[in-house]
């Protein structure tokens, strides 16, 4: 809980197997009777339909945010899996309102607008204020349609920041889903809209910056996200050979040390490889196209890079009241693989944070990997 003027922040989590006794130990933790918002991220080995009716139950006549996960993170005890992990909070200075975007498919500019409308309509009194406004997007994390949905909403807010996270399944790569009014709903997405009394800041980490090692896509599929070739070879061959392995290597855990990386803007983004297929081409997280110019990404110390990040957030920004975060389960697989976990999980420990892994992050208009996208709420009023 937060002290002074600033929100006041709970959190609760539960391992139990049955929803139903998942939810009710939450929401006992969350005492959300008069939260303003109430976020929950939830591991997809639970029933969701039973979670759905579960969350409605409890949680009556609040707004409330939540997907599927590929694990949850808190403030209290760091990486976790397997969990409802949630969140409440309470300020007469947030307003919270959400609006569910389904079918995915054939998402477009004027939907964008009427979404964002009616978000503003809801919350705010004097209409757009990238001051006093920002927004939350999260999205089935295997439609790929995060591009177009994040572009289009991002151009529809006019300079009010965006940022999200793509729900995940643990790795299972079956069915992903985000919860609206009741239930979970697999091929869509939820744009929640928060107006804040409160002083925030967006934020994007990444511990990831190109080397020298320089790759072309000479044969792709954008619509599919396949590359099928790099430099004129079988896209899996050439990407192996660049990271000197064996393809028959090839598997989350080569591609989360492992990324390449797309410099749009003048600023360098991770595009994350999910999968190598039988034919040798590869699959990604994230757009991709024919004649881009990646390069092999290098990594920095993961759990040094998260501590040192939040460090610099508050030196810049103030104490955190509240911490929300986007990231990326490459960058969970890449501390477990390290042996790094708990030290990544002691980098979050003591602050007031709640987040979950994600199949994709969303920052302002862009749809990115192996990164950690976030709000932080200060313990001032404006």
């Amino acid at each position: 809980m937060s002290g002074g003027s600033g929100p006041d922040v709970r959190q609760a989590s539960s391992h139990a197997d049955d929803p139903q006794e998942a939810i009710a130990e939450v929401a006992a933790g969350l005492d959300a009777s008069d939260a303003s918002v109430v976020f929950l991220f939830c591991s997809a080995r639970y029933d969701r339909n039973a979670l759905g009716r579960a969350i409605a139950g409890a949680f009556p006549d609040r707004p409330v945010v939540a997907c599927t996960t590929a694990g949850e993170l808190s403030g209290s005890t760091g990486y976790v899996a397997g969990s409802v992990t949630g969140a409440s909070i309470r300020s007469p200075r947030l307003r919270v309102a959400t609006r569910l975007i389904a079918p995915l498919e054939g998402f477009d500019a004027n939907r964008s607008t009427e979404t964002v409308q009616t978000l503003v309509d809801e919350v705010a009194t004097d209409g757009l204020d990238p001051e006093r406004q920002f927004a939350l997007l999260l999205i089935d994390g295997l439609s790929m349609q995060e591009e177009a949905v994040a572009a289009t909403l991002h151009g529809s807010l006019h300079g009010v920041g965006l940022f999200g996270g793509s729900a995940g399944d643990e790795m299972r790569f079956e069915g992903t889903a985000v919860y609206h009014d009741g239930a979970f709903h697999g091929g869509a997405a939820v744009v929640a809209m928060f107006d804040s009394g409160h002083p925030f800041h967006l934020f994007r980490f990444q511990h990831f910056e190109p080397t020298d090692i320089r790759m072309v896509t000479t044969a792709a599929d954008p619509a599919s996200r396949t590359v099928h070739e790099i430099d004129g070879m079988p896209a899996a061959e050439a990407y192996a050979r660049a990271v000197g392995v064996d393809p028959a290597e090839l598997d989350g855990h080569v591609f989360a040390r492992h990324p390449v990386m797309l410099r749009v803007g003048g600023e360098w983004y991770v595009r994350s490889i999910q999968q190598a297929l039988s034919d040798g081409s590869l699959t990604f997280y994230c757009a991709i196209d024919d004649g881009l110019v990646l390069a092999l990404g290098r990594g920095v110390d993961l759990a040094r890079s998260i501590r040192e990040s939040f460090d610099r957030l508050r030196e810049t920004h103030g104490e955190p009241g509240f911490l929300l975060a986007c990231d990326c389960i490459f960058r969970r697989m890449e501390l477990t693989d390290l042996d790094a976990l708990e030290a990544g999980s002691a980098s979050l420990r003591g602050l007031p944070l709640i987040g979950f892994n994600t199949y994709g992050e969303q920052f302002r208009g862009l749809h990115v990997n192996q990164t950690l996208t976030g709000v932080m709420l200060g313990t001032d009023e404006r």
